[in-house]
């Protein structure tokens, strides 16, 4: 099978969206977005996840910060990597108000504020790393990471890091068979109540 891992653009913006849901729900009935545009219907999510990966504010979300990959002209994979200096929190809110929302009371990016952990700006960050079903094990994460790393490298990067949420065993198994290793644990309660997971894993990456 051959996989072609190509830079995404504005066009891609559909299937960018329906791959960042997947990858923020991770198995759970219902994940960041969700609760950030406070809705539980799909297509709402998806079509609002559309223009954020469309938006001025560069947030992490955004299309530039993502490779695809392609198996005979179909996309059947996704991995962004960003740089936390330049994707910072405050744009992401900047990126949620072009599109006409207002997360600064957020209860669930307080609750990620609080869990999550404190990034070096120096390092890349890997996010939204999913393939479609039907294409699972057939080495397209493998394709886009290693793409991914490239990249980096010639960024002048030796070292990124990912976060992982405790119980998602099989993300965390994916990123440890590209190479991650586990850093650190963080157990967190307003997480659990919100998410239904323990809380978050920290993972990194030499090469």
């Amino acid at each position: 099978m051959s996989i072609n891992v190509r830079k995404a653009t504005s066009a891609d913006a559909a299937f960018l969206a329906q791959m960042i849901l997947q990858s923020t729900r991770a198995g759970k009935k219902i994940g960041m977005y969700d609760l950030i545009f406070n809705t539980d219907k799909d297509e709402e999510i998806v079509a609002k996840l559309e223009k954020l990966t469309n938006t001025n504010a560069k947030s992490s979300c955004h299309y530039s910060n993502f490779l695809i990959a392609e198996v005979n002209g179909r996309c059947v994979g996704t991995l962004c990597s960003y740089e936390p200096r330049i994707s910072t929190r405050e744009t992401f809110l900047n990126a949620l108000l072009e599109i006409g929302i207002d997360a600064s009371e957020s209860e669930c990016l307080a609750v990620l504020n609080v869990c999550g952990f404190e990034l070096n700006n120096k390092i890349l960050i890997f996010d939204y790393m999913e393939e479609i079903e039907g294409f699972m094990d057939v080495g397209v994460l493998k394709a886009l990471m290693q793409k991914s790393l490239l990249n980096a490298r010639l960024k002048g990067y030796r070292l990124a890091q990912t976060i992982v949420e405790i119980g998602a065993l099989q993300t965390l198994m994916y990123y440890k068979k590209l190479g991650f290793k586990e850093v650190k644990e963080k157990e967190c309660e307003p997480y659990k109540e919100l998410f239904g997971r323990a809380g978050l894993v920290l993972l990194s990456i030499e090469f």
